[in-house]
């Protein structure tokens, strides 16, 4: 007869308080098991881990924790910034049940002003370069573009890539619309376009009156001076920048910079609603689900659990608006920033909004999540899955000619296209044009990771092709001892037509064909599309860096004003190729030996 198990002695926690530190640092509350049930922060730790044992009226959240607990772990920091910076990297890397966790799904996107001599207006997502100048964040891409396109009709700064503008020999588009000044041909100089892009900086910055009112003085001077067609232009420069501000949805005379934080609780789901005003503009919204953290929780708890994560790796503006008190637990940039409930009508207006905001982002989640789980179930039916395949990834392959060969792997999870596990596999080392070649390279690299328990599987893989892609497929899997993982080959339909392609089924002697219809066809599709997508933005960025390559810029001695004077000569890039040496020293400035430099660099 063996012993009976005695339970685990309960916590102390007067004796674990005795001898705990007052400095700041991190603490851990686990259970029985040794699992991690709660990371948090503080500035005192004895003070901070006391109050979970000595007071009470806890959330229920909290107290259901505490019953649980049976060891408490601290690590001692230097600095209160230090432990909230190790709070959130455990807090991501454990996924405590008691925490709760947001994720972005993606990095916030900015203007960017590039550090060239003639400076790029783009759309920006990532790292940032150090010559480089960036604005934002912006809440989502349509307020980027929507403002990318006001500062292009306002100060006609270029747009293009810079493989773009190096090889131009005459004004592209942009410039016959008006949107931009040419400078790849030389249409406007070096100084004259600093300025205006200093204006669009200004603007950026929120500076828009003092913008305005420096075009209005331009404006009058060129009346005074009889340049009437100047003046029109700055006129309708003004005018383009005041439309673009009365249409705001709040517009504020004091140019502030402000983050409104709504929070709403609806059984398991929790989101929270994040509103930007920079510089007086209310640029849109976002909502944010917490990836874990769904227990019973407080509104408060949220709140708090959300600022803290979201302003560690963002900058926090002057001023946050709540709609409940967030308590004194949190203080974004050291004491700079007021978080407060609103304290005006304009204030009251912009957290209606986010209010009214955050309860939509809760609707429309959960007909998503409906309408997902009814397509996954009929998908699931059709293909006679044993149960619903809540990760499915879809393989696709693009090239031009064998050129640049890219192949792409989109995950969906449950329904909904996960963008952060989008992965691109640049393939080499194939014949050109070797499409099963490629999308054997590309499953090797991408489920040797799976069978060496370094990535985890799908419930089902999608290959963009008919039988024979398919059968590569399915012998990659056997090889890797993965050949139990269900697949299906989704073949193009007769002219390549939506709706009539056929899909090849592992496990099924013949081919099935859905009705147009069909949910679980709709779900393919879709994901089928946006691996197409993904794979032909890869292989073209690609194709375009090649071709890059070989231009005129890498040729030492070919500098800018001598890159342009070749262009404008023989027409473009592809006539200088055709050119021999004899023509291109013809070129004013171009010796013979450059000549023959260019030829070789070219032609090699």
């Amino acid at each position: 007869m063996s012993e009976a198990t005695s339970p685990p002695a309960p916590f102390d926690a007067k004796a674990f308080l005795a001898a705990l530190t007052d400095a700041p640092g991190v603490y851990r509350m686990l259970d029985a098991e040794g699992k991690v049930l709660y990371v948090g922060k503080a500035k005192n730790l004895k003070r901070r881990v006391s109050s979970y044992f000595k007071k009470t009226g806890h959330s229920p959240r909290i107290a259901l924790m505490l019953q649980q607990v049976a060891q408490v772990e601290t690590t001692a920091t230097r600095s209160e910034s230090e432990a909230l910076i190790l709070e959130n990297t455990l807090i991501k890397k454990l996924a405590p049940k008691y925490n709760i966790l947001f994720r972005d799904d993606k990095s916030y996107p900015y203007i960017m002003l590039s550090g060239d001599e003639f400076p790029r207006l783009a759309f920006h997502r990532g790292g940032f370069e150090k010559k480089s100048r960036y604005f934002g964040p912006f809440p989502n891409g349509y307020a980027v573009r929507e403002s990318i396109e006001l500062l292009q009709k306002t100060f006609l700064l270029r747009t293009c890539e810079n493989s773009v503008f190096a090889h131009r020999s005459r004004p592209c588009l942009m410039h016959q619309i008006k949107r931009c000044k040419a400078p790849c041909v030389g249409f406007v100089s070096a100084e004259e376009y600093a300025a205006d892009v200093r204006k669009a900086e200004m603007f950026l910055r929120g500076r828009h009156s003092e913008v305005i009112g420096d075009l209005t003085a331009e404006m009058q001077q060129a009346a005074d001076a009889m340049q009437f067609e100047t003046a029109a232009a700055l006129r309708d420069q003004i005018r383009a920048l005041q439309a673009v501000l009365h249409r705001q949805y709040v517009s504020s005379t004091q140019e502030a910079d402000v983050d409104i934080i709504a929070v709403h609780i609806a059984g398991d789901d929790i989101c929270v609603n994040l509103a930007m005003v920079r510089g007086g503009l209310h640029l849109g919204d976002r909502a944010f689900f917490p990836a874990t953290g769904a227990a019973v929780v407080e509104p408060g708890e949220a709140l708090t659990a959300f600022m803290e994560q979201h302003y560690l790796d963002h900058p926090a503006p002057a001023r946050i608006i709540v709609g409940i008190d967030a308590g004194d637990e949190f203080s974004p940039g050291e004491g700079k920033t007021i978080v407060a409930l609103p304290r005006n009508e304009m204030e009251r207006a912009w957290l209606e909004m986010a209010q009214r905001n955050v309860l939509l982002a809760l609707q429309t989640r959960r007909q998503v999540r409906a309408k997902a789980g009814g397509r996954l179930d009929a998908l699931r039916e059709a293909l006679n899955l044993a149960e619903l395949p809540h990760r499915i990834e879809c393989f696709d392959i693009s090239h031009t000619m064998g050129e640049g060969t890219v192949a792409s792997c989109v995950v969906c999870v449950d329904g909904t296209m996960k963008n952060r596990e989008y992965r691109r596999f640049n393939i080499a080392g194939i014949t050109p044009g070797d499409d099963y070649a490629a999308m054997r390279q590309a499953l090797e690299r991408r489920y040797g990771k799976v069978a060496a328990g370094e990535a985890v599987a799908p419930d089902l893989i999608l290959i963009d092709g008919g039988k024979g892609q398919h059968g590569i497929a399915r012998e990659v899997l056997v090889e890797l001892g993965l050949g139990h993982l269900a697949s299906v080959g989704v073949a193009k339909g007769e002219e390549r037509k939506p709706g009539l392609e056929t899909l090849f089924v592992f496990g099924r002697a013949e081919p099935l064909q859905l009705a147009q219809d069909h949910a679980g066809f709709h779900l393919i599709q879709e994901i089928r599309d946006e691996a197409h997508r993904f794979a032909i933005a890869g292989h073209r960025a690609r194709r375009a860096k090649a071709r890059g390559r070989s231009g005129l810029e890498n040729i030492a001695g070919i500098g800018p004003t001598r890159r342009r004077k070749l262009l404008a000569w023989f027409g473009g890039l592809d006539g200088v190729k055709a050119a021999t040496a004899d023509d291109i020293c013809r070129v004013g400035g171009i010796s013979r030996k450059l000549a023959e430099q260019i030829v070789r660099e070219l032609h090699g």
